[in-house]
């Protein structure tokens, strides 16, 4: 299994930010987190919005974005106090109040700015996909060695939901049985755009549509599925099989709408299928996981177990699988696996970053496995766009 491993730091640098390597390490008392966000889109300003309604923990001090239209939009979000805005991440990586940032850009950018934003001493919450390419992921594993103090977290947010938790306890347990299929998929209806104030700005905010900035699909929805089985059974795929194509929105994009991956898992026995598309709604979110004695069906914050007809046969009830005090069949012979829906998974992880900044200690989407996932997502990519089927290089671990 791939565990914490380090590949040589290719001493790429980006940008010689070298500040007090004792900002790592702040600590504030019982104080909010001082936290600065790069990159104010919709999901910078989602965050904001979740950060809104935890003040006791952390407070958005400096925000940055290179279209000033949504620094104007994430500026009317605070509710804590004047918050400095820039158009340049340099200058709020300069401003030694900040404990902490937020990097919530375009993909492309993610490992500059994070490899920046971890050399000038801070703690990282670093959106998902961890970065674009296999060098950027193995580099970034390489820069953070070394540095125990500071906290780098990945957006990765459903390892943080207790449903999610809940059900890689029932999988390690053997509640499944032997899991040989995941099925998930991630739909939409809708061309996937953003409204673009000048024409020159087509590119900054349709990023997603290209691929010299985005990963597409694979990438900004079905990384997190991918990321949950390598977490659940501690591993990665090996084999990658993909199709897909520009088959609703003919419109000048270049990342497909359209995408179907296959991953094989040969350690585990496993075929994880992966599919997103933006023609057709009705599925939206799905994630099944399939075993010999069960299936468990997820939603973003509810899911279900649904025994196969020999667990009942042998056991009549399913123990432990259910938080609640009694078992509940629904009509389709499945139980809840939690009694009630969770809270957004981006709340459970700004807990846990604010817990390991305070507390230290290796956050469950870290550094090490977002390398994996990256690496997942960049060969899944690999074999969609060059039709070819790509293999997991043993190079990308050592130990």
């Amino acid at each position: 299994m791939e565990r914490r491993t380090f590949l040589k730091n290719t001493g790429i640098l980006t940008g010689g930010l070298f500040l007090d390597n004792k900002l790592s390490a702040l600590q504030m008392g019982d104080d909010p987190v001082k936290i600065g966000v790069i990159g104010c889109g919709d999901r910078g300003t989602g965050i904001m919005n979740i950060l809104n309604g935890m003040p006791d923990k952390f407070r958005v001090t400096s925000i940055c974005d290179v279209l000033d239209f949504r620094l104007a939009t994430a500026q009317k979000l605070s509710k804590l106090g004047v918050v400095k805005t820039y158009t340049d991440y340099h200058q709020l990586l300069d401003d030694k109040e900040v404990g902490a940032v937020i990097v919530a850009v375009p993909l492309h950018l993610h490992y500059p700015i994070g490899a920046d934003v971890i050399r000038s001493g801070r703690h990282l919450y670093l959106e998902k996909t961890m970065t674009y390419t296999i060098e950027q992921a193995l580099d970034l594993v390489g820069l953070v060695k070394g540095r125990d103090n500071q906290v780098l977290q990945v957006g990765h947010q459903y390892r943080y939901s207790p449903l999610y938790y809940r059900v890689k306890e029932m999988i390690n347990k053997g509640y499944l049985g032997k899991v040989t299929q995941v099925d998930c998929r991630w739909d939409r209806n809708g061309n996937w755009r953003r409204p673009v104030p000048n024409p020159a700005l087509e590119r900054a905010i349709n990023w997603r549509m290209y691929k010299e900035y985005s990963g597409g699909l694979a990438a900004e929805l079905l990384s997190h599925q991918i990321d949950f089985i390598n977490w659940v059974f501690d591993t990665h795929p090996q084999e990658f099989f993909a199709t897909g194509g520009i088959d609703v929105f003919k419109d000048g994009r270049e990342t497909y709408d359209n995408v179907q991956l296959m991953l094989r898992y040969p350690d585990q026995g496993l075929i994880g299928n992966f599919g997103a598309m933006c023609g057709n709604a009705h599925d939206g979110y799905l994630f099944k996981i399939k075993g010999t004695l069960g299936t468990v069906s997820l939603l973003t914050d509810q899911g279900m177990f649904y025994p196969e007809k020999k667990l009942l046969s042998d056991k009549g009830t399913i123990d432990g699988v259910t938080g609640a005090t009694r078992i509940v069949w629904n009509k389709e012979g499945g139980t809840p696996i939690l009694p009630e829906p969770t809270k957004d998974g981006t709340w459970y992880a700004f807990n846990d970053f604010y817990q390991k900044i305070r507390h230290k200690g290796l956050p469950d989407s870290n550094v090490f496995t977002g390398a994996r996932t990256a690496i997942s997502v960049h060969l899944s990519n690999q074999a969609l766009y060059s039709k070819t089927i790509c293999s997991w290089d043993k190079a990308y671990k050592i130990g």
